[in-house]
């Protein structure tokens, strides 16, 4: 019986490209990045600002069919993280705080912007909203603050 349910709930449609698979990974990307942010799109970057829309996959629902809380974490901390990303550098989170204020229906499309609040030489701060696209109605705030530097170059 749960084997039948973990199939089915792996199982995509024959439409669906957005199915979970190892092989075409994107270079540098791992297994998980690739299997939480499949789909996403970004639609807008300008310095300081990132704006994507995802439309809420079966593999990141809750056991009601709404996106899981998990996957909410997920995408601030990627988004949040990608609007301070500096080629050669690599950023750590240091603290994130996510206030969900309401769920995302599975199928139901999703904007997700992200804004540097601010830096402080090493130290970035990033806010992260996501809301349904079609409402307006906000799903979740995030807070995330980063800790990075670019390697030495000795």
């Amino acid at each position: 019986m749960m084997m039948e349910k973990i199939r089915e709930y792996l199982q995509l449609d024959v439409d669906d490209d957005e199915a979970p698979r190892v092989e075409g990974l994107v270079r540098g990307r791992s297994f998980y990045e690739d299997f939480s942010l499949r789909g996403i799109r970004v639609n807008r970057v300008d310095p300081g600002f990132i704006s994507c829309t995802f439309k809420v996959p079966l593999r990141l629902t809750d056991r009601e069919g709404k996106l899981a809380n998990g996957a909410i974490a997920n995408l601030v901390d990627e988004v949040g993280g990608a609007v301070v990303h500096e080629e050669g550098s690599m950023n750590v989170s240091v603290d994130m705080s996510i206030a969900i204020l309401s769920k995302a229906k599975l199928g139901e499309e999703l904007e997700i912007t992200s804004r540097v609040m601010g830096v402080k030489g090493n130290y970035k701060g990033t806010i992260v909203v996501v809301r349904n696209k079609m409402t307006g109605e906000i799903i979740a705030e995030g807070r995330h603050s980063l800790f990075g530097r670019k390697p030495s170059k000795l």
